[in-house]
């Protein structure tokens, strides 16, 4: 089995002897065994976290490297119109943390995620036309999650949420008669 340990962020289909073609839900592990599109056996040994790229390079132990490919599978591409619309469609979508690609083509811009009825629901109520069909989802990585980006960022996340609420309160009321 090639064990793959190393990511090495977008490389050409020329420099990797063999490629990897992989859906989402699997792009997004860190540890899998799994067959390379060649039937080579595989096991990903990677940092948990990042989702793999299509187009990014795996190094294995060995050296070699071999070249991730994102999986044609069911997807939902919503469209609406450019500018406030979009971004509207892309907030309140994005806002439900699940994962989105992003894009744009000769139709103009649209949002992209794996089939889901509440999501399609509310691009819907958003006036998004919404078209089923199978497609690559390589969803935006994030502003933190940058493959290649040189450096990283560790944020701290210890909140206090004590309240103390007073609810005495005198209601008299007098009326005369």
């Amino acid at each position: 089995m090639l064990k793959l340990v190393e990511r090495l962020g977008p490389v050409q289909a020329s420099a990797a002897s063999d490629t990897l073609t992989l859906p989402f839900e699997l792009r997004i592990r860190g540890r899998l065994k799994t067959q390379s599109d060649s039937g080579r056996e595989l096991g990903l040994f990677l940092d948990r976290g990042p989702v793999l790229r299509s187009g990014e390079g795996l190094k294995a132990e060995s050296g070699e490297v071999v070249r991730v490919c994102a999986a044609v599978e069911p997807v939902v591409t919503a469209r609406v119109s450019a500018g406030l619309p979009l971004a509207r469609l892309a907030y309140h979508l994005g806002n439900r943390h699940v994962q989105l690609a992003l894009g744009e083509d000769d139709k103009g811009g649209w949002v992209r995620f794996p089939p889901d009825h509440v999501l399609e629901e509310l691009a819907a109520l958003l006036g998004a036309e919404l078209e089923h069909h199978d497609a690559t989802f390589d969803p935006e990585p994030g502003a933190y999650n940058q493959v290649g980006g040189g450096h990283s960022h560790s944020h701290g996340h210890a909140h206090s949420h004590d309240h103390a609420h007073s609810h005495d309160h005198s209601h008299e009321h007098h009326h005369a008669h």
